[in-house]
């Protein structure tokens, strides 16, 4: 029976608390109180689960000894459950019940595993027996106290769902010191729930301490309510909630975020996940070149150069677009052992971007239009061009090199000036504020430190001064007790992450190891971790899109395809000392990015489901540029615009993912980064992935041009030999491991 006797609940100072308390709040408090019968009961860990069923609500309630506990509401009914039967549990399941109310037939699913960490999973659904309208559905989690007091425990909420990402809810239950709690809500199991009503689950978990987790979305009710039943006799998946719980405590922001990291990643084991498709970047790589040197609304002229247009027909020349295009073209040359003249014709005109006076490179022309303020920069925008200097500098580019040198101590007094904390917008005449605070009015641009701090240690690898080590600490250090408000944009968080560890390479400081966390946590809590079939997005993959700031409202290519080079670079420097959880979240953003990333382009998206009322140039999709806004909630892409500064995706993605095999027919695509490559024989190669078991890898042998496919041969580890998923004539597909060590030979064709 759920019952404690004792003390009278007397509410608990301290902690985080609403002002008040729900008649849910307070009817599970007394529900609690005088007791529920128990229908089942299990364990995970030391953790005891007893299903009961109350008044109006199904619940899951864990407790640990002496150590309080959660409840959860499994289900909602008007005038309750009754007949409550048990059906046989199924695989994974610990109990399974059947009953019945007013509205129809529900089913419940329970079921837990772990010891270190806890998983439990609980789901319901309903089948009505008239069409059924839901005006409203209370949340469904609520921590307790030694007492089953709702209203008794106290503790703090670490990060909920933003906008459109993942459906979660983290947080600590302090007193009782019951641990850590993270609640995830598979929202790609509920699409049926919002197509049918015509609602979405943006922003729909987190809530106020005690009563948080999920709120289901429901019309909104007015005189005159939309009339959006679910349907008599048909079954609908009405939650599918998955609880990971951890006792160890966790005082620093670095340890809560690796928590935070290995939790999400135990229940991301337990969400559905779409398929991996292969995609022909290559192909889409040598398009786009060909739609940015022939396209005339994708450059323009300007001082004898060339320049990219940021939108196709608009915008004016950009630094950062410029470089940006430009590096991505490099990648791609340098891959396939080709020049492109397109490299040396847009790199010919990045002088006339540097201001001699003020010894920086600005964000536009001299000639740039009137509408423009262009002494306005934001902050990101003066260091990312010279991120992509620096690579290329250290690429054998002595022009980059030498621009890179003669800008970079500007933008170090401009991190002086902001003492590491800079604003949204300046003036980069004298560093006057022009906009001060993100929309929250509380922080600026939070994550540029740490995309400053890899700027910096690049400046450390080209010229070995220390100073840049030096640069780079001060930023990180002047970063640290963000915890999750650190994210301003998705990529620069994560090439702050990648600066993390390699700081800790550079000067052996675990502490910058331990920070990393702190950005791949904040990175993954604006991610999208579910797939939306909502209107629009039927037609399109967002799942692990990130979004591009941490209040957007939608996935952009641009900070997708660079999040995905930082993560790149990030694993690389890592090592095994990363944590699996880690190396396995990482592993499954980068192959889901070369999945979905296709949708961005026009041409793989239904023509009427484009955006029309579009903010810069417009789309057209004969060109080979992706859209930048894709949508979870089902709005009409491309409402930004067809970005050309995206137009560098399909080449990086393409030099990462596709490997050259000297003298044979195919290229190698992987889904997941490849540690090593040897050649092992005439016609034998050795690959090394660095992901993790628990991740899947796609491996594919793709022909090159109109060669014939060889036979081949994949096996791992000791000799396994792995059966092919796919046979075609252009390419021949294996499923592995994630950490794989792979043995490819081939016959001669």
């Amino acid at each position: 029976m759920v019952k404690k006797a004792g003390k009278a609940h007397a509410a608990k100072s301290g902690g985080s608390r609403s002002p008040g308390a729900s008649g849910y709040v307070l009817a599970l408090r007394e529900a609690l109180a005088a007791g529920l019968e128990a229908i089942g009961t299990f364990e995970i860990g030391d953790c005891r689960v007893e299903i009961a069923a109350g008044d109006d609500s199904m619940w899951a309630v864990v407790r640990r000894p002496g150590g309080g506990g959660i409840a959860i509401r499994a289900g909602h009914a008007t005038g309750g459950f009754r007949r409550i039967r048990k059906r046989k549990a199924g695989e994974g399941e610990a109990l399974h019940l059947v009953a019945e109310s007013a509205a129809g037939r529900h089913r419940f699913s329970f079921g837990g595993s772990g010891d270190d960490l806890r998983r439990l999973r609980v789901r319901a659904w309903v089948t009505p027996t008239a069409p059924l309208l839901i005006p409203f559905l209370p949340r469904d989690l609520y921590p307790l106290d030694g007492d089953d007091d709702p209203m008794g425990a106290t503790g703090r909420v670490e990060a909920a769902q933003r906008g459109p990402n993942t459906g979660l809810v983290y947080l600590t239950v302090e007193e009782p010191a019951f641990g850590h709690v993270l609640y995830v809500q598979d929202l790609t199991r509920l699409n049926d729930y919002f197509r049918t009503t015509e609602t979405s689950p943006i922003g729909r978990v987190g809530g106020e301490w005690p009563e948080l987790g999920y709120l289901p979305p429901t019309p909104p009710q007015s005189g005159t309510p939309p009339i959006k039943p679910l349907p008599a006799g048909e079954e609908t998946a009405m939650s599918d909630a998955i609880i990971v719980l951890r006792d160890l405590g966790a005082t620093s922001e670095q340890e809560k975020a690796r928590q935070f990291v290995q939790m999400l990643g135990e229940a991301y084991a337990a969400l559905d996940r779409p398929p991996i498709l292969f995609r022909d970047w290559v192909s889409r790589a040598e398009a786009t070149l060909r739609d940015l040197d022939q396209a005339p609304a994708a450059t323009c002229t300007s001082y004898g150069h060339r320049y990219i247009r940021p939108y196709t027909g608009a915008e004016y020349p950009d630094s950062m677009v410029q470089m940006t295009v430009l590096a991505a073209i490099h990648d791609f040359a340098r891959w396939s052992r080709q020049p492109e003249p397109l490299e040396a014709a847009f790199a010919a005109g990045m002088e006339r971007f540097y201001d001699p006076d003020l010894k920086t490179l600005r964000r536009y022309l001299p000639n740039v239009g009137e509408d423009k303020n262009a002494d306005a920069v934001d902050s990101w925008y003066l260091y990312h061009p010279l991120r992509n200097l620096a690579h290329l500098a250290l690429d054998g580019e002595d022009w980059a090199r030498d621009l890179f040198l003669r800008s970079v101590d500007y933008g170090i007094r401009a991190a002086h000036h902001f003492a590491y904390d800079w604003p949204i917008q300046y003036d980069v005449r004298d560093f006057r504020v022009i906009t001060a605070k993100r929309g929250d009015e509380k922080h600026g641009q939070t994550d540029v430190g740490g995309f400053y701090a890899y700027v910096m240690l690049l400046g450390f690898e080209l010229t070995g001064e220390t100073r840049f080590v030096d640069e780079a600490r001060a930023a990180l250090d002047a970063a640290m007790g963000m915890r999750f408000e650190l994210e301003y944009q998705a990529n620069l968080t994560a090439w702050g992450a990648a600066a993390c560890m390699r700081l800790w390479r550079v000067t052996n400081r675990a502490e910058y190891r331990e920070q990393a966390y702190v950005y791949l946590a904040s990175f993954l809590h604006n991610c999208e971790i579910w797939e939306s079939r909502i209107a629009a997005a039927a037609h399109y993959s967002n799942f692990f899109g990130t979004t591009a700031l941490h209040d957007a409202p939608y996935m952009a290519m641009y900070e997708c395809f660079d999040s995905f080079m930082a993560w790149e670079r990030f694993l690389l420097e890592s090592g095994p000392e990363l944590d699996p959880a880690a190396r396995t979240l990482i592993a499954e953003y980068g192959k889901y990015v070369l999945h979905r990333a296709w949708f961005y382009y026009p041409d793989a998206l239904p023509a009427d489901i484009l955006a029309r009322d579009i903010r810069n140039g417009h789309i057209d999709r004969a060109l080979s540029f992706p859209v930048e806004d894709l949508y979870a909630d089902g709005q009409a892409p491309g409402q930004v615009g067809q970005e050309i500064y995206g137009a560098g995706a399909a080449l990086v993605l393409a030099s990462r993912a596709f490997h050259r095999v000297d003298d044979a027919p195919f290229h190698i695509f992987s889904d997941h980064l490849l540690a090593a490559q040897e050649t092992t024989g005439d016609r034998a190669i050795g690959l090394q992935l660095t992901g993790t078991r628990e991740s899947e890898a796609l491996l594919a042998i793709v022909r090159r041009g109109r060669r014939r496919l060889p036979a081949c041969h994949v096996t791992i580890g000791d000799g396994e030999a792995i059966r092919p998923t796919y046979v075609g004539h252009d390419r021949i597909e294996f499923r592995l491991p994630g950490d794989a060590h792979v043995t490819l030979s081939w016959n001669s064709p």
